[in-house]
């Protein structure tokens, strides 16, 4: 497991991330530990850490908010990111930024084109980079295996972006998009999420699967 011990570990994001967390602290407590953390991907992962290596102490937050977009991350960045002081920091971002191209295409308030999609990842990571021990870039998603579908086309690009960006500041890039299509080429999309966009717990063991296969755990 390549992740440093102590270590501080956030998880920031949109409604895949918040699964419900404790908008409070976003962490386990002692009474309710899964409502610290939500009932998804982060919970699992940190299950996972806390079972597997419990001579490892990792302190897991969820900084993940329903409807958030890379707008809404920059402006809460220095409360829930730096101002935490992480180790280890975890981003997930872009759904929603694409989904509001597609649900509302008459309110280009509620879009972020690619480009400052880009510019806005790009400036907070170059920032926090140097502040951090280890960076994590994972992939925005459409539960669907068709490419040129295209709200799936359009979050391709967009992964694209993330990438780009995880090279560019030394990060290690998660592709969750490819961790779907690999269970897609066997299931409808429709059983891994409703809505094409928001996971059942089976589909954010997917994405759990991704993040610690990230870390070096051995998960088959």
């Amino acid at each position: 497991m390549n992740l440093p011990s102590p270590s501080r570990l956030i998880f920031i994001g949109d409604s895949i991330t918040d699964a419900g967390r404790d908008q409070t602290s976003g962490e386990p407590s002692p009474w309710s530990p899964n409502f610290g953390l939500g009932s998804g991907y982060v919970s699992l992962v940190w299950a996972w850490l806390a079972a597997a290596y419990p001579q490892k102490p990792i302190r897991v937050f969820n900084k993940g908010t329903s409807g958030n977009n890379a707008r809404d991350l920059d402006a809460r960045w220095e409360t829930d990111v730096t101002g935490l002081d992480p180790d280890v920091l975890c981003v997930m971002i872009g759904i929603n930024d694409v989904w509001r191209q597609f649900d509302v295409p008459l309110r280009p308030d509620h879009q972020v084109a690619p480009e400052e999609y880009r510019a806005i990842l790009d400036r907070l990571l170059g920032r926090t980079r140097p502040q951090i021990q280890q960076l994590y870039l994972a992939s925005p998603y459409y539960i669907e295996p068709n490419r040129e579908e295209p709200m799936r086309k359009r979050m391709d690009e967009y992964g694209q972006i993330v990438k780009d960006l995880a090279e560019a500041h030394d990060a290690t890039f998660i592709d969750v998009q490819a961790a779907f299509d690999a269970v897609l080429a066997h299931v409808h999309p429709t059983s891994l999420g409703w809505d094409h966009i928001h996971p059942g717990m089976h589909g954010h063991m997917i994405i759990a699967r991704a993040f610690l296969k990230a870390f070096g755990c051995p998960v088959p």
